[in-house]
Protein backbone atom coordinates (compact mmCIF):
# COMPACT_ATOMS: atom_id res chain seq x y z
CA UNK A 1 0.00 0.00 0.00
CA UNK A 2 1.62 3.37 -0.89
CA UNK A 3 0.80 6.36 0.79
CA UNK A 4 1.13 10.16 0.38
CA UNK A 5 -0.23 12.42 2.97
CA UNK A 6 0.08 15.39 0.88
CA UNK A 7 -2.48 14.15 -1.46
CA UNK A 8 -4.95 13.05 1.10
CA UNK A 9 -4.54 16.33 2.48
CA UNK A 10 -5.35 18.00 -1.05
CA UNK A 11 -8.39 15.47 -0.77
CA UNK A 12 -9.76 16.47 2.62
CA UNK A 13 -9.42 20.33 1.75
CA UNK A 14 -11.19 19.72 -1.51
CA UNK A 15 -13.97 18.06 -0.59
CA UNK A 16 -14.64 20.16 2.82
CA UNK A 17 -13.67 23.62 1.12
CA UNK A 18 -15.27 23.53 -2.54
CA UNK A 19 -18.87 22.30 -3.51
CA UNK A 20 -18.76 18.94 -4.39
CA UNK A 21 -20.15 18.36 -8.09
CA UNK A 22 -19.84 15.20 -10.60
CA UNK A 23 -16.96 15.39 -12.55
CA UNK A 24 -18.40 15.11 -16.18
CA UNK A 25 -14.63 13.77 -16.36
CA UNK A 26 -12.52 10.72 -14.80
CA UNK A 27 -9.74 11.72 -12.49
CA UNK A 28 -11.09 15.40 -12.32
CA UNK A 29 -11.14 17.43 -8.47
CA UNK A 30 -14.18 18.77 -7.49
CA UNK A 31 -12.07 22.25 -7.02
CA UNK A 32 -10.89 21.87 -11.06
CA UNK A 33 -14.33 20.92 -12.45
CA UNK A 34 -14.75 24.99 -14.13
CA UNK A 35 -11.99 24.27 -15.76
CA UNK A 36 -13.28 20.90 -17.55
CA UNK A 37 -16.92 23.01 -18.52
CA UNK A 38 -15.20 22.08 -22.11
CA UNK A 39 -17.16 23.94 -25.18
CA UNK A 40 -15.54 24.63 -28.33
CA UNK A 41 -12.33 24.52 -27.08
CA UNK A 42 -9.69 23.45 -24.30
CA UNK A 43 -7.26 25.96 -22.39
CA UNK A 44 -4.54 24.18 -21.05
CA UNK A 45 -4.72 25.31 -17.06
CA UNK A 46 -1.19 26.57 -16.45
CA UNK A 47 -1.14 28.07 -19.89
CA UNK A 48 -4.60 29.07 -20.94
CA UNK A 49 -3.33 30.75 -24.14
CA UNK A 50 -2.59 27.47 -25.17
CA UNK A 51 -6.31 25.75 -26.70
CA UNK A 52 -6.64 21.95 -27.76
CA UNK A 53 -9.55 19.92 -29.02
CA UNK A 54 -12.07 18.68 -26.39
CA UNK A 55 -11.64 14.77 -27.79
CA UNK A 56 -7.94 15.58 -26.96
CA UNK A 57 -8.31 15.54 -23.16
CA UNK A 58 -7.95 11.90 -21.30
CA UNK A 59 -6.50 10.68 -24.75
CA UNK A 60 -3.82 9.44 -23.26
CA UNK A 61 -1.44 11.57 -25.14
CA UNK A 62 0.03 14.68 -23.09
CA UNK A 63 -0.82 17.94 -24.79
CA UNK A 64 -0.78 20.51 -22.63
CA UNK A 65 2.67 21.43 -20.98
CA UNK A 66 1.41 21.34 -17.90
CA UNK A 67 -0.46 17.86 -18.70
CA UNK A 68 -3.83 19.45 -17.59
CA UNK A 69 -5.35 17.31 -20.59
CA UNK A 70 -4.61 14.18 -18.97
CA UNK A 71 -6.22 14.14 -15.28
CA UNK A 72 -7.52 10.81 -15.79
CA UNK A 73 -4.70 8.97 -18.02
CA UNK A 74 -0.96 8.71 -16.80
CA UNK A 75 0.19 9.71 -20.13
CA UNK A 76 1.15 12.82 -18.21
CA UNK A 77 2.86 11.00 -14.93
CA UNK A 78 6.62 11.79 -16.05
CA UNK A 79 6.33 15.99 -16.26
CA UNK A 80 8.81 17.19 -13.55
CA UNK A 81 11.75 19.65 -13.17
CA UNK A 82 13.85 17.09 -14.79
CA UNK A 83 12.08 16.88 -18.47
CA UNK A 84 14.36 18.56 -21.07
CA UNK A 85 13.76 22.12 -22.08
CA UNK A 86 11.75 22.52 -25.35
CA UNK A 87 11.46 25.81 -27.35
CA UNK A 88 7.90 26.94 -26.25
CA UNK A 89 6.78 30.65 -27.28
CA UNK A 90 4.42 32.79 -24.90
CA UNK A 91 5.14 30.05 -21.98
CA UNK A 92 5.17 31.28 -18.67
CA UNK A 93 9.09 29.50 -18.52
CA UNK A 94 9.97 29.96 -21.93
CA UNK A 95 10.26 25.85 -22.03
CA UNK A 96 7.86 22.90 -21.37
CA UNK A 97 10.01 22.30 -18.66
CA UNK A 98 7.30 22.62 -16.00
CA UNK A 99 5.56 20.17 -13.31
CA UNK A 100 1.92 18.83 -14.08
CA UNK A 101 -0.81 21.86 -12.52
CA UNK A 102 -2.43 19.00 -10.90
CA UNK A 103 -2.34 17.20 -7.61
CA UNK A 104 -2.81 13.86 -8.82
CA UNK A 105 -5.56 11.78 -10.55
CA UNK A 106 -9.09 12.34 -8.12
CA UNK A 107 -10.76 9.06 -6.50
CA UNK A 108 -14.18 10.05 -5.19
CA UNK A 109 -14.11 7.35 -2.52
CA UNK A 110 -17.84 8.25 -1.48
CA UNK A 111 -18.61 6.46 1.95
CA UNK A 112 -14.95 7.63 3.18
CA UNK A 113 -12.93 10.79 2.55
CA UNK A 114 -11.91 11.87 -1.42
CA UNK A 115 -8.09 11.66 -2.41
CA UNK A 116 -5.80 12.18 -4.86
CA UNK A 117 -3.24 8.76 -6.54
CA UNK A 118 -1.00 10.44 -7.94
CA UNK A 119 -0.60 10.06 -11.63
CA UNK A 120 1.68 7.17 -12.22
CA UNK A 121 -0.03 5.00 -10.15
CA UNK A 122 -3.03 5.10 -12.60
CA UNK A 123 -3.86 1.58 -14.12
CA UNK A 124 -0.61 0.41 -12.93
CA UNK A 125 -2.36 -3.38 -11.85
CA UNK A 126 -1.38 -2.37 -8.22
CA UNK A 127 -4.94 -1.32 -6.06
CA UNK A 128 -3.71 1.36 -4.17
CA UNK A 129 -6.94 1.41 -1.50
CA UNK A 130 -4.81 3.91 1.03
CA UNK A 131 -5.85 6.36 -1.18
CA UNK A 132 -8.46 4.97 -4.01
CA UNK A 133 -10.25 2.71 -1.54
CA UNK A 134 -13.28 3.02 -4.74
CA UNK A 135 -10.77 1.06 -7.12
CA UNK A 136 -11.24 4.14 -9.61
CA UNK A 137 -7.68 4.45 -10.28
CA UNK A 138 -7.41 0.89 -12.07
CA UNK A 139 -10.25 1.44 -14.36
CA UNK A 140 -8.11 -0.31 -17.49
CA UNK A 141 -7.84 -3.35 -15.72
CA UNK A 142 -4.37 -3.74 -16.69
CA UNK A 143 -2.85 -6.76 -16.20
CA UNK A 144 -6.58 -8.70 -15.59
CA UNK A 145 -6.32 -6.97 -12.60
CA UNK A 146 -9.90 -5.19 -10.95
CA UNK A 147 -10.08 -3.51 -7.89
CA UNK A 148 -13.10 -3.59 -6.26
CA UNK A 149 -14.94 -0.88 -4.14
CA UNK A 150 -13.75 -1.21 -0.52
CA UNK A 151 -15.04 2.22 1.31
CA UNK A 152 -17.62 1.29 2.82
CA UNK A 153 -15.49 -0.87 5.08
CA UNK A 154 -12.76 1.44 5.15
CA UNK A 155 -14.45 4.45 5.45
CA UNK A 156 -16.01 2.41 8.51
CA UNK A 157 -12.96 1.52 10.12
CA UNK A 158 -11.40 4.82 9.33
CA UNK A 159 -14.32 6.92 11.83
CA UNK A 160 -13.78 4.35 14.28
CA UNK A 161 -10.03 4.97 14.94
CA UNK A 162 -10.75 8.55 13.89
CA UNK A 163 -13.18 8.74 16.93
CA UNK A 164 -10.88 6.82 19.04
CA UNK A 165 -8.06 8.74 18.36
CA UNK A 166 -10.38 11.70 19.68
CA UNK A 167 -11.26 10.51 22.53
CA UNK A 168 -7.76 9.74 23.23
CA UNK A 169 -6.73 12.83 22.34
CA UNK A 170 -9.66 14.98 24.22
CA UNK A 171 -8.19 12.61 27.25
CA UNK A 172 -4.97 13.41 27.14
CA UNK A 173 -5.79 16.80 27.00
CA UNK A 174 -7.88 16.48 30.08
CA UNK A 175 -4.91 14.90 32.00
CA UNK A 176 -2.63 18.28 31.04
CA UNK A 177 -5.41 20.62 31.97
CA UNK A 178 -4.83 18.53 35.30
CA UNK A 179 -0.95 19.29 35.10
CA UNK A 180 -1.18 22.67 34.45
CA UNK A 181 -3.40 23.19 37.25
CA UNK A 182 -1.17 21.30 39.71
CA UNK A 183 1.88 22.83 38.50
CA UNK A 184 0.36 26.43 38.57
CA UNK A 185 0.05 25.60 42.17
CA UNK A 186 3.53 24.56 42.91
CA UNK A 187 4.78 27.24 41.33
CA UNK A 188 2.20 29.28 43.59
CA UNK A 189 4.06 27.42 46.80
CA UNK A 190 7.54 28.38 45.68
CA UNK A 191 6.39 32.13 45.47
CA UNK A 192 4.94 31.75 48.81
CA UNK A 193 7.94 30.20 50.25
CA UNK A 194 9.80 33.03 49.21
CA UNK A 195 7.65 35.33 50.66
CA UNK A 196 8.15 33.01 53.90
CA UNK A 197 12.06 33.00 53.82
CA UNK A 198 12.28 36.92 52.96
CA UNK A 199 10.24 37.31 55.80
CA UNK A 200 12.36 35.25 58.29
CA UNK A 201 15.35 36.30 56.77
CA UNK A 202 15.10 40.11 58.06
CA UNK A 203 13.79 38.91 61.05
CA UNK A 204 17.25 36.58 61.76
CA UNK A 205 19.48 39.94 60.92
CA UNK A 206 17.89 42.24 63.24
CA UNK A 207 18.44 39.34 65.49
CA UNK A 208 21.66 38.51 64.47
CA UNK A 209 22.50 42.01 64.75
CA UNK A 210 20.92 42.40 67.99
CA UNK A 211 23.10 39.19 69.33
CA UNK A 212 26.53 41.04 67.89
CA UNK A 213 25.81 43.80 70.22
CA UNK A 214 24.88 41.68 72.99
CA UNK A 215 28.13 39.79 72.40
CA UNK A 216 30.40 42.79 72.21
CA UNK A 217 29.13 43.88 75.46
CA UNK A 218 29.74 41.53 76.89
CA UNK A 219 33.37 40.75 75.74
CA UNK A 220 33.70 44.15 76.57
CA UNK A 221 32.69 43.71 79.99
CA UNK A 222 34.62 40.09 81.33
CA UNK A 223 37.35 41.41 78.68
CA UNK A 224 39.82 42.51 81.97
CA UNK A 225 37.91 40.27 84.72
CA UNK A 226 40.69 38.00 86.47
CA UNK A 227 39.32 34.57 85.44
CA UNK A 228 40.17 31.74 87.05
CA UNK A 229 42.74 29.49 85.36
CA UNK A 230 41.78 25.31 84.42
CA UNK A 231 43.53 24.46 87.74
CA UNK A 232 45.86 25.17 90.92
CA UNK A 233 49.20 25.26 89.40
CA UNK A 234 51.06 23.28 87.53
CA UNK A 235 48.43 20.11 87.59
CA UNK A 236 45.85 22.81 86.40
CA UNK A 237 47.91 24.23 83.33
CA UNK A 238 48.50 20.46 82.25
CA UNK A 239 45.14 19.23 82.69
CA UNK A 240 44.01 22.13 80.25
CA UNK A 241 47.02 21.50 77.63
CA UNK A 242 45.88 17.68 77.76
CA UNK A 243 42.34 18.75 77.09
CA UNK A 244 42.92 20.41 74.52
CA UNK A 245 45.14 17.87 72.87
CA UNK A 246 42.66 15.46 73.08
CA UNK A 247 40.03 16.97 71.34
CA UNK A 248 42.20 18.07 68.53
CA UNK A 249 43.06 14.36 68.17
CA UNK A 250 39.75 13.63 68.21
CA UNK A 251 38.64 16.27 65.94
CA UNK A 252 41.57 14.59 63.40
CA UNK A 253 40.46 10.79 63.87
CA UNK A 254 37.14 12.07 62.84
CA UNK A 255 38.03 14.00 59.96
CA UNK A 256 40.38 11.09 58.37
CA UNK A 257 37.15 8.73 58.99
CA UNK A 258 35.14 10.71 57.02
CA UNK A 259 37.81 10.67 54.16
CA UNK A 260 38.25 6.84 54.54
CA UNK A 261 34.67 6.29 54.32
CA UNK A 262 34.33 8.44 50.87
CA UNK A 263 37.29 6.89 49.43
CA UNK A 264 35.89 3.75 50.37
CA UNK A 265 32.40 4.77 48.30
CA UNK A 266 34.76 5.59 45.64
CA UNK A 267 36.64 2.15 45.66
CA UNK A 268 33.31 0.31 45.57
CA UNK A 269 32.09 2.71 42.47
CA UNK A 270 34.65 1.83 40.86
CA UNK A 271 34.91 -1.91 41.21
CA UNK A 272 31.26 -1.75 39.90
CA UNK A 273 32.00 -0.13 36.86
CA UNK A 274 34.84 -2.47 35.87
CA UNK A 275 33.55 -5.42 37.00
CA UNK A 276 30.44 -4.31 34.86
CA UNK A 277 32.93 -3.52 32.01
CA UNK A 278 34.88 -7.17 32.16
CA UNK A 279 31.10 -9.05 31.85
CA UNK A 280 29.82 -7.11 29.04
CA UNK A 281 33.10 -6.59 26.86
CA UNK A 282 33.09 -8.51 23.82
CA UNK A 283 36.13 -10.87 24.13
CA UNK A 284 36.36 -11.17 20.51
CA UNK A 285 36.85 -7.61 19.66
CA UNK A 286 40.98 -7.36 19.11
CA UNK A 287 41.54 -4.53 21.73
CA UNK A 288 44.49 -4.74 23.37
CA UNK A 289 44.00 -1.87 25.86
CA UNK A 290 40.89 -3.64 26.50
CA UNK A 291 41.90 -7.04 27.17
CA UNK A 292 45.32 -5.53 29.42
CA UNK A 293 42.37 -3.69 31.44
CA UNK A 294 40.31 -6.90 32.19
CA UNK A 295 43.71 -8.65 32.83
CA UNK A 296 44.71 -6.03 35.56
CA UNK A 297 40.85 -6.34 37.00
CA UNK A 298 41.12 -10.23 37.12
CA UNK A 299 44.67 -10.11 39.19
CA UNK A 300 43.38 -7.12 41.24
CA UNK A 301 40.61 -9.55 42.29
CA UNK A 302 42.56 -11.96 42.84
CA UNK A 303 45.02 -10.58 45.00
CA UNK A 304 42.00 -8.66 46.83
CA UNK A 305 40.57 -12.08 47.53
CA UNK A 306 43.76 -13.63 49.15
CA UNK A 307 44.72 -10.62 51.19
CA UNK A 308 43.10 -11.33 54.73
CA UNK A 309 42.93 -7.82 56.99
CA UNK A 310 42.13 -6.81 60.72
CA UNK A 311 39.78 -3.68 60.31
CA UNK A 312 39.71 -1.77 63.51
CA UNK A 313 35.47 -2.00 63.81
CA UNK A 314 33.13 1.17 63.58
CA UNK A 315 32.12 0.71 67.36
CA UNK A 316 35.54 0.95 68.68
CA UNK A 317 36.25 4.27 66.24
CA UNK A 318 32.77 5.66 67.44
CA UNK A 319 34.07 5.10 71.48
CA UNK A 320 37.28 6.78 70.89
CA UNK A 321 35.42 9.91 69.12
CA UNK A 322 32.66 10.44 71.91
CA UNK A 323 33.48 13.79 74.05
CA UNK A 324 34.83 12.98 77.51
CA UNK A 325 32.13 12.83 80.28
CA UNK A 326 31.83 11.47 83.79
CA UNK A 327 30.53 8.02 82.45
CA UNK A 328 33.42 7.97 79.14
CA UNK A 329 37.20 9.12 78.33
CA UNK A 330 38.65 11.64 81.17
CA UNK A 331 36.60 13.20 83.86
CA UNK A 332 38.11 16.67 83.25
CA UNK A 333 36.13 18.18 85.93
CA UNK A 334 38.35 16.09 88.68
CA UNK A 335 41.42 18.41 87.69
CA UNK A 336 39.25 21.42 87.32
CA UNK A 337 37.18 21.64 90.32
CA UNK A 338 39.32 22.29 93.52
CA UNK A 339 37.87 23.27 97.08
CA UNK A 340 39.27 27.12 98.15
CA UNK A 341 41.80 26.95 101.18
CA UNK A 342 41.73 28.93 104.07
CA UNK A 343 45.20 30.63 102.78
CA UNK A 344 43.55 31.64 100.05
CA UNK A 345 40.40 32.99 101.78
CA UNK A 346 43.17 34.86 103.94
CA UNK A 347 44.94 36.39 101.16
CA UNK A 348 42.14 37.32 99.21
CA UNK A 349 40.90 40.61 99.81
CA UNK A 350 37.90 40.79 97.87
CA UNK A 351 36.66 38.23 100.80
CA UNK A 352 36.37 40.36 103.39
CA UNK A 353 34.70 42.88 101.78
CA UNK A 354 30.97 43.18 102.16
CA UNK A 355 28.89 41.47 98.30
CA UNK A 356 27.50 45.13 97.17
CA UNK A 357 31.04 47.44 97.73
CA UNK A 358 32.97 44.06 96.32
CA UNK A 359 30.94 44.36 93.14
CA UNK A 360 31.04 48.39 93.46
CA UNK A 361 35.00 48.25 92.70
CA UNK A 362 34.78 44.99 90.36
CA UNK A 363 33.18 47.50 88.35
CA UNK A 364 35.03 50.94 88.90
CA UNK A 365 38.37 48.86 88.32
CA UNK A 366 37.48 47.11 85.13
CA UNK A 367 36.18 50.33 83.80
CA UNK A 368 39.25 52.30 84.43
CA UNK A 369 41.29 49.09 83.12
CA UNK A 370 39.44 49.13 79.60
CA UNK A 371 39.49 53.40 79.34
CA UNK A 372 43.60 52.47 80.08
CA UNK A 373 44.14 49.96 77.64
CA UNK A 374 41.73 51.72 74.70
CA UNK A 375 43.77 54.78 75.14
CA UNK A 376 47.22 53.14 75.39
CA UNK A 377 48.45 54.07 78.92
CA UNK A 378 48.09 50.33 80.05
CA UNK A 379 49.13 47.08 78.34
CA UNK A 380 46.43 44.06 77.29
CA UNK A 381 47.41 41.66 79.21
CA UNK A 382 43.83 39.65 78.29
CA UNK A 383 42.26 36.67 79.87
CA UNK A 384 43.59 32.98 80.06
CA UNK A 385 40.41 31.97 78.90
CA UNK A 386 36.60 33.02 77.93
CA UNK A 387 34.41 33.62 80.53
CA UNK A 388 30.82 31.07 80.55
CA UNK A 389 28.88 34.64 79.68
CA UNK A 390 31.21 35.34 76.58
CA UNK A 391 30.82 31.59 75.45
CA UNK A 392 27.19 31.46 75.83
CA UNK A 393 26.53 35.07 74.10
CA UNK A 394 29.00 33.83 71.15
CA UNK A 395 27.19 30.73 70.89
CA UNK A 396 23.54 32.16 70.59
CA UNK A 397 25.62 35.09 68.14
CA UNK A 398 26.99 32.28 65.73
CA UNK A 399 23.78 29.71 66.28
CA UNK A 400 21.77 33.19 64.71
CA UNK A 401 24.19 33.75 61.87
CA UNK A 402 24.08 29.61 60.71
CA UNK A 403 20.10 29.49 60.84
CA UNK A 404 20.35 32.73 58.49
CA UNK A 405 22.72 31.30 56.44
CA UNK A 406 20.63 28.32 55.95
CA UNK A 407 17.63 30.57 54.98
CA UNK A 408 19.82 32.49 52.65
CA UNK A 409 20.98 29.28 50.35
CA UNK A 410 17.34 27.65 51.03
CA UNK A 411 16.02 31.22 49.53
CA UNK A 412 18.69 31.24 46.79
CA UNK A 413 17.81 27.71 46.15
CA UNK A 414 14.17 28.23 45.19
CA UNK A 415 14.95 31.87 43.67
CA UNK A 416 16.45 29.67 40.97
CA UNK A 417 13.79 26.78 41.20
CA UNK A 418 11.59 29.71 39.98
CA UNK A 419 13.70 30.83 37.61
CA UNK A 420 14.04 27.68 35.94
CA UNK A 421 12.42 26.99 32.15
CA UNK A 422 9.99 24.37 33.27
CA UNK A 423 7.91 24.57 29.36
CA UNK A 424 4.38 26.43 28.86
CA UNK A 425 2.39 26.52 31.40
CA UNK A 426 5.11 25.53 33.98
CA UNK A 427 3.79 22.19 32.72
CA UNK A 428 7.19 19.94 33.58
CA UNK A 429 6.81 21.54 37.05
CA UNK A 430 4.33 18.67 37.47
CA UNK A 431 6.64 15.45 36.27
CA UNK A 432 10.02 17.21 37.72
CA UNK A 433 11.79 14.32 39.79
CA UNK A 434 9.36 11.46 38.46
CA UNK A 435 10.85 8.87 35.92
CA UNK A 436 10.13 6.12 33.56
CA UNK A 437 11.71 3.71 32.18
CA UNK A 438 11.62 0.74 28.97
CA UNK A 439 13.72 -2.02 28.24
CA UNK A 440 15.14 -2.68 25.18
CA UNK A 441 17.96 -5.17 24.21
CA UNK A 442 20.17 -6.32 27.02
CA UNK A 443 19.52 -2.57 28.72
CA UNK A 444 17.34 -0.87 30.99
CA UNK A 445 16.44 2.82 30.18
CA UNK A 446 15.20 5.01 32.46
CA UNK A 447 14.38 8.70 32.33
CA UNK A 448 13.95 11.25 35.18
CA UNK A 449 11.89 14.44 34.21
CA UNK A 450 14.10 17.73 34.71
CA UNK A 451 16.86 15.64 35.95
CA UNK A 452 18.31 12.79 34.37
CA UNK A 453 18.87 9.55 31.95
CA UNK A 454 20.45 6.08 32.34
CA UNK A 455 20.76 3.09 31.36
CA UNK A 456 21.51 -0.22 33.16
CA UNK A 457 22.76 -3.55 32.15
CA UNK A 458 20.20 -6.50 33.04
CA UNK A 459 22.88 -8.58 34.16
CA UNK A 460 23.46 -5.97 37.12
CA UNK A 461 25.88 -3.66 37.87
CA UNK A 462 25.79 -0.19 37.94
CA UNK A 463 23.69 2.62 36.56
CA UNK A 464 25.61 4.59 33.49
CA UNK A 465 24.64 8.25 33.40
CA UNK A 466 23.53 9.36 29.77
CA UNK A 467 22.95 13.30 30.39
CA UNK A 468 21.67 15.53 32.93
CA UNK A 469 19.09 18.20 31.74
CA UNK A 470 20.33 21.02 30.17
CA UNK A 471 17.46 22.96 28.32
CA UNK A 472 14.16 22.82 26.40
CA UNK A 473 14.28 22.74 22.76
CA UNK A 474 12.22 22.30 19.48
CA UNK A 475 13.18 20.51 16.52
CA UNK A 476 11.33 19.19 13.18
CA UNK A 477 9.95 15.55 13.01
CA UNK A 478 9.56 13.28 9.85
CA UNK A 479 8.43 10.34 10.74
CA UNK A 480 5.38 8.14 9.55
CA UNK A 481 1.88 8.36 11.28
CA UNK A 482 2.12 4.75 13.12
CA UNK A 483 -1.36 2.82 13.49
CA UNK A 484 -1.09 2.53 17.25
CA UNK A 485 -0.65 6.55 17.83
CA UNK A 486 3.11 6.03 19.53
CA UNK A 487 4.94 8.02 17.28
CA UNK A 488 6.24 11.60 16.64
CA UNK A 489 5.25 11.76 13.38
CA UNK A 490 5.61 15.07 11.21
CA UNK A 491 5.59 18.70 12.13
CA UNK A 492 7.59 20.73 15.19
CA UNK A 493 8.49 18.69 18.42
CA UNK A 494 9.49 19.26 21.33
CA UNK A 495 12.87 17.78 22.56
CA UNK A 496 14.23 18.10 26.12
CA UNK A 497 18.70 18.03 25.87
CA UNK A 498 19.99 16.30 28.19
CA UNK A 499 24.01 16.35 28.13
CA UNK A 500 26.92 16.09 29.80
CA UNK A 501 26.60 12.05 30.98
CA UNK A 502 29.07 9.50 31.58
CA UNK A 503 32.23 9.38 29.27
CA UNK A 504 32.01 6.67 27.10
CA UNK A 505 34.67 4.28 26.25
CA UNK A 506 37.30 6.10 24.54
CA UNK A 507 34.49 8.66 23.16
CA UNK A 508 32.77 11.65 24.42
CA UNK A 509 30.35 12.09 27.05
CA UNK A 510 27.40 10.60 26.58
CA UNK A 511 23.92 13.00 25.85
CA UNK A 512 20.56 11.97 25.37
CA UNK A 513 17.89 13.74 23.13
CA UNK A 514 14.38 12.97 24.42
CA UNK A 515 11.43 13.79 21.73
CA UNK A 516 7.97 14.08 22.80
CA UNK A 517 4.75 13.82 21.21
CA UNK A 518 1.26 13.59 22.75
CA UNK A 519 0.08 10.63 24.75
CA UNK A 520 -2.53 10.20 27.57
CA UNK A 521 0.02 8.90 29.69
CA UNK A 522 3.95 8.94 30.31
CA UNK A 523 5.08 6.32 28.25
CA UNK A 524 9.24 5.88 27.00
CA UNK A 525 7.95 4.56 23.72
CA UNK A 526 11.51 3.92 22.13
CA UNK A 527 15.52 4.55 22.09
CA UNK A 528 18.05 4.03 19.41
CA UNK A 529 21.84 5.21 19.18
CA UNK A 530 21.87 8.03 16.73
CA UNK A 531 25.85 8.21 16.74
CA UNK A 532 28.57 6.80 19.27
CA UNK A 533 27.45 8.07 22.71
CA UNK A 534 24.37 10.06 21.58
CA UNK A 535 21.02 9.01 22.26
CA UNK A 536 17.30 9.34 21.45
CA UNK A 537 14.33 8.88 23.37
CA UNK A 538 11.27 9.23 21.89
CA UNK A 539 8.33 9.85 25.14
CA UNK A 540 4.62 10.07 25.15
CA UNK A 541 3.44 12.54 27.60
CA UNK A 542 -0.06 14.71 27.67
CA UNK A 543 2.53 18.12 28.77
CA UNK A 544 3.12 18.29 25.06
CA UNK A 545 -0.90 18.32 23.63
CA UNK A 546 -2.81 21.33 22.35
CA UNK A 547 -6.33 21.50 23.32
CA UNK A 548 -8.81 19.99 20.75
CA UNK A 549 -10.40 22.60 18.16
CA UNK A 550 -13.93 22.39 16.24
CA UNK A 551 -14.22 20.64 13.01
CA UNK A 552 -12.05 22.99 10.41
CA UNK A 553 -9.99 24.56 12.60
CA UNK A 554 -6.51 23.93 12.01
CA UNK A 555 -4.47 21.75 15.22
CA UNK A 556 -1.41 20.47 15.00
CA UNK A 557 -2.06 16.35 15.52
CA UNK A 558 0.37 14.86 17.69
CA UNK A 559 -1.04 11.97 18.86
Amino acid sequence: MRRSPALVLAGIIAQNGIVTAASTLRGVGPEFVKFYEIKDKFACIGHPHITISPSQVNDNSCDCPDGTDEPGTAACALLDYLSPSQPLPASLSGTTNTTNALPGFWCENKGHIGSYVPFMYVNDGVCDYDLCCDGSEEYGNVGGVKCPNKCAEIGKEWRRVEQERKDNLERANKKRRTMAKESRELRRRVEAKIDTLNGEIKELEAKRDELKVKLDEVERQERFKVVKSEGPGKVGVLAGLAKARVNELRGVLSKVMGERNHLQEKVAELEGILAAFKEEYNPNFNDEGVKKAVRGWEDYTAKKAGESQEQTSEAEILEVTKEDSETSGINWKEFEEDEATDTDILYSFEAYLPGPLRDFLHAKLNALRVWLIENGMLADSGAKGESRLVKAAREAHDAAANELGGKQRALDEQRRDLEKDYGADDIFRYLAGKCISTEAGEYEYELCWMERTSQKSKKGGGSTGMGRFERIDWDEADEEERHDGKGLGRGPRMVLRYENGQGCWNGPNRKTDVWLACAETEELWRISELEKCVYKMEVGTPAVCEEAVEPGQHVKDEL
